[in-house]
């Protein structure tokens, strides 16, 4: 199938209390997944959603267990076991998880099991890069197919990722302490925005501030492909960076109205966008990022800087895909 269209894909309907799976995390018994298990379930209780465990079978699965030597049952029949097995080993894991828990072994690729079941949910969480990880798999496979087709924001948990001590002496804490803040790139294109909303639906949910980044590209390369261009004074690029500023300012006034509570910073940085965003997942509780920009074209369904952040992260990173949000009707004017 050609995903490289010229049609922009129309805004995914999104209705939170239709998604009744809640939080949807992938799991396949791999150190990398249960990293994300744990990571959802401290998500699903500090947003009260449900919690949905699913492991995926098939003749390509690859679930870290110990296989059965039964020799009479069928191949299929073999990797159902196999994921039940798996899928005890999070019912055992979860066991003091005060939130509903539904647990679904689905036959088919994990990719593609995850996607489809994306429509049921309102936040997927998965495991990084690495062997027998969720996402090790689709990035080696199909290049960052979850977060360029799943039907709602997905968290992606790196393996540098850590569990803290409160953490993991009562499994009931935020993923992250203290004021770390849930960091958005945000550009000024509707897609921004709605990534600016969940990313502040998120910081809620774990009592957290909120950080808007507006990156500016340097223009040094741009002179260098376009020498006849007179190089901008330093003044110039002042201004420039005031009126963003502004800009900026008006954005966080904005999400302020739809989460009056919830304290929100922002600030203008100059460098390459996803050098700085993916810098900034050392320290932020999460980073959020559209699977477009301003410069995205219609037909990449995950960006350049979006990609590059997924691979260079250190830190959790949420990619929101272009959702429908009522929200989006007092917006700001555009960023000019």
């Amino acid at each position: 199938m050609n995903t490289h269209t010229d049609v922009a894909p129309r805004p995914i309907d999104f209705d939170p209390a239709a998604r009744l799976a809640g939080v949807l995390v992938g799991f396949d018994g791999s150190t990398q997944s249960m990293l994300a298990l744990h990571y959802a379930a401290v998500a699903a209780r500090h947003s009260s959603r449900a919690l949905t465990v699913v492991t995926a079978f098939g003749a390509t699965a690859q679930i870290e267990t110990a296989r059965s030597s039964t020799t009479d049952r069928s191949g299929s029949d073999h990797a159902l076991e196999a994921a039940k097995i798996v899928l005890n080993d999070a019912r055992r894991y979860l066991r003091s998880h005060p939130g509903p828990v539904a647990y679904r072994a689905e036959r088919g690729d994990p990719s593609g099991v995850l996607a489809n079941l994306s429509a049921e949910a309102e936040l997927v969480v998965v495991g990084a890069r690495g062997r027998g990880g969720f996402l090790g798999r689709i990035m080696g496979s199909v290049s960052s197919a979850l977060p360029a087709h799943a039907h709602c924001p997905t968290i992606v948990v790196p393996r540098h990722y850590q569990i803290a001590a409160p953490e993991a002496q009562g499994r009931s804490a935020s993923p992250g302490s203290g004021p770390r803040p849930v960091l958005v790139g945000v550009d000024g294109s509707q897609h921004s925005r709605i990534a600016a909303l969940h990313a502040a639906q998120f910081a809620q949910d774990q009592h957290a501030p909120l950080h808007l980044l507006l990156v500016l590209p340097s223009l040094e390369g741009w002179l260098d492909w376009y020498p006849e261009l007179d190089a901008p004074d330093q003044g110039f690029i002042d201004r420039r960076r005031v009126q963003l500023e502004d800009f900026l300012h008006t954005e966080a006034t904005w999400v302020r109205k739809h989460y009056p509570g919830l304290s929100v910073t922002c600030s203008v940085r100059p460098g390459d966008p996803a050098a700085q965003l993916s810098r900034s997942t050392r320290e932020a509780l999460l980073t959020v990022v559209g699977t477009r920009g301003r410069a995205g074209l219609s037909g990449a369904l995950l960006g350049s800087v979006s990609r590059s952040v997924l691979l260079q992260a250190t830190g959790p990173v949420m990619v929101v895909p272009e959702l429908h949000d009522a929200r989006l009707r007092d917006q700001p004017g555009p960023l000019r």
